[in-house]
């Protein structure tokens, strides 16, 4: 028997790496309206955020806001999925997971996480799929977390989140599930792990 009854990824640097697809998007807007490419700092600010968030801080003037939102949505991010580097251990951490626990998104995307499950042919790996347009507080909030057990209807223990920022360490705090940190020893976490395929380890009730 697993360990937890939930496993739950976030989606950018976790389940994908989405430093290429990230950047060229973003940067593609800033150039469209004659600005410079993002910075370091900016990038890893827009890697946790949404996009409405990130937008925000790359154009703090509303009506310059406004006008970056008009573009983005009529141009789509449809183009740069391609450029998603699924995680080498995705699939195969999935189908060791499922039928045994629910396995399930928590996410700060919006409205490109659909296409990217889709794109990738992936949706049917998940059983529930939470992003920022379903709660009120994207993280570092709780509510994607509170959402998922809510829906799943067990306690934080029996859930177990994957991500890489803090904000998903944040929100796993909030929430009280516990959380393995990938990529990252310096986050707070339960767990650090540097392959999805330790995940394998952890449900099984072993130290990664």
């Amino acid at each position: 028997m697993m360990r937890f009854k939930v496993i739950a990824f976030d989606c950018d640097g976790v389940m994908f790496d989405t430093q290429k697809a990230n950047k060229s998007y973003y940067n593609d807007i800033l150039a469209f309206f004659g600005r410079p490419p993002m910075t370091d700092e900016q990038f890893r600010y827009a890697q946790m955020q949404t996009v409405d968030k990130s937008l925000e801080m790359l154009f703090p003037d509303k009506t310059d806001y406004i006008q970056a939102q008009k573009y983005r949505k009529v141009n789509g991010y449809g183009p740069y999925i391609k450029h998603m580097q699924m995680e080498p251990d995705l699939i195969a951490v999935l189908e060791y997971l499922r039928p045994g626990c629910k396995t399930a998104v928590a996410t700060n995307r919006t409205d490109t996480m659909k296409s990217v499950l889709r794109i990738h042919e992936i949706e049917s790996y998940f059983d529930k799929v939470v992003t920022a347009l379903d709660v009120a507080n994207p993280k570092p909030a709780p509510d994607v977390l509170l959402l998922l057990l809510d829906h799943f209807g067990i306690f934080s223990s029996e859930m177990l989140y994957i991500g890489d920022s803090p904000v998903d360490a944040a929100a796993a705090r909030a929430s009280g599930v516990p959380f393995a940190a990938y990529g990252d020893a310096k986050l707070d976490a339960d767990y650090h792990i540097r392959r999805l395929m330790a995940v394998k380890t952890i449900v099984n009730g072993e130290t990664p």
